[in-house]
């Protein structure tokens, strides 16, 4: 459209891989943009990156770099979020924060377009996105939530490598190499937490993402358990979560094991989940057809199947749930929002 209002948007942390999969959506979604301002760290600074048919030169971020923009995309660590949103908000901006800074603070709407839309217009400036794991475990219970009501929620997450960034990617690369030639795999990455202890990913699973707590559980999975009850407005949500890293590029893969708080019928469920906004049920185990995250990697969707009756309690259902977690459990679940802001003015 032509009179369409056009928006000056910055993108924060422009060349981590977040940020480049939010700048890539922006040109593919032909997002309204007047101005595209890329900022990053200082050491970042100078890199020149593609967007539509010109190079932008990615600035170093700082108090000023806000002045005439309309949204912010924040991904470049919860730090940098708690100094800098703010100035952002200062300057007018709404910001889109996809760390974990401002997710739990009460005056902060957390945002899964599939699931609470509406919250985005309570937002003081800021809105935060949610983690990547919470976002396509939310979005796939939504419908379900909705028809028959969610007392309990167990989650086993099986977790991508590139949720700890391009270094653990690499790490599990050459730790695969390493351990095929015979070779000690010598680990340096993972598990990222507060010990020096690090563990080999190639051909492992490691019980830990984040640091532990002290009641046990680690950052992550406490993430999950708090992030669900505020993103579904049910504090009476009983939530519990193991998070792992298993050695797998992109795309996290749950298994989620929810009850009820009515009779269900298996095949009601199923339709639900086809006709639910942003899922595609994959369900058909007799062809051995079920959400892959080989198969959901690079795509904007959330994938489910496994869908069964618990044999243990007849109001307990079992699913299987995997995205992509750079994108939906991302880097789109922000560009939605943004467009909804867009569309919104």
């Amino acid at each position: 459209m032509s009179n369409q209002k056009l928006f000056n948007v910055a993108v924060v942390g422009a060349t981590g891989a977040v940020g480049e999969q939010i700048i890539r959506l922006l040109d593919q979604r032909n997002f309204p943009v007047k101005e595209l301002k890329l900022l990053s760290s200082a050491r970042s600074a100078g890199t020149k990156l593609r967007f539509k048919d010109r190079e932008i030169t990615v600035e170093e971020a700082g108090p000023g770099s806000f002045e005439g923009i309309d949204i912010a995309l924040f991904s470049a660590g919860g730090d940098i979020s708690k100094v800098l949103a703010p100035h952002a908000v200062e300057a007018g901006a709404v910001c889109i924060d996809n760390t974990n800074a401002f997710r739990m603070d009460p005056e902060t709407p957390l945002v899964v377009p599939e699931v609470n839309i509406e919250k985005i217009n309570e937002h003081k400036g800021i809105i935060a996105n949610p983690n990547c794991s919470t976002i396509q475990m939310v979005a796939a219970l939504k419908p379900i939530y909705d028809r028959f009501g969610i007392s309990r929620i167990i989650v086993s997450t099986y977790q991508a490598v590139s949720g700890a960034g391009a270094k653990a990617i690499d790490e599990m690369k050459r730790q695969s190499r390493e351990v095929l030639a015979g070779n000690p795999s010598n680990p340096d990455i993972l598990p990222v937490g507060s010990l020096p202890i690090k563990h080999q990913i190639a051909f492992n699973a490691i019980p830990q993402i984040d640091k532990f707590l002290d009641n046990g559980f680690t950052n992550e999975e406490m993430k999950m358990i708090r992030e669900t009850k505020k993103i579904m407005g049910d504090d009476s949500l009983e939530v519990t979560a193991t998070c792992v890293r298993i050695p797998v590029v992109y795309g996290h893969s749950e298994s989620v094991y929810v009850e009820l708080k009515q009779d269900f019928d298996v095949d009601e469920v199923k339709q639900l989940l086809a006709n639910a906004p942003g899922i595609v049920l994959v369900d058909n185990p007799q062809e051995q057809q079920y959400p892959l995250a080989t198969d959901a990697a690079g795509k904007l969707e959330i994938f489910v199947g496994r869908v069964r009756r618990d044999l243990s309690n007849p109001r307990a259902l079992n699913l299987w749930i995997v995205s992509d977690n750079l994108l939906k459990g991302a880097a789109w679940n922000a560009v939605q929002i943004a467009e909804y802001i867009a569309i919104e003015q």
